[in-house]
């Protein structure tokens, strides 16, 4: 468990550290998405497409949200 959470701080840090936030909300839903919690990774890759739809994730974002029953 302590290794997970390890695992997830670096991921936010690491993207964090680009100013990128679509990016990093990318980063996040995938890492959502490998733990089977696709919910969470729905609700992410939704922000993504709402709040950041000309980022360079957003059609990556989009297609992910359709893969797993979203909008």
């Amino acid at each position: 468990m302590k290794r997970l959470l390890l695992v997830a701080m670096l991921v936010l840090a690491a993207a964090g550290c680009s100013g990128d936030k679509s990016k990093e909300l990318y980063d996040t839903a995938q890492f959502e998405e490998k733990q089977n919690n696709r919910e969470h990774a729905k609700q992410l890759y939704q922000e993504i497409v709402d709040k950041h739809p000309d980022s360079p994730v957003a059609k990556q974002a989009k297609e992910r949200l359709t893969a797993l029953g979203g909008k």
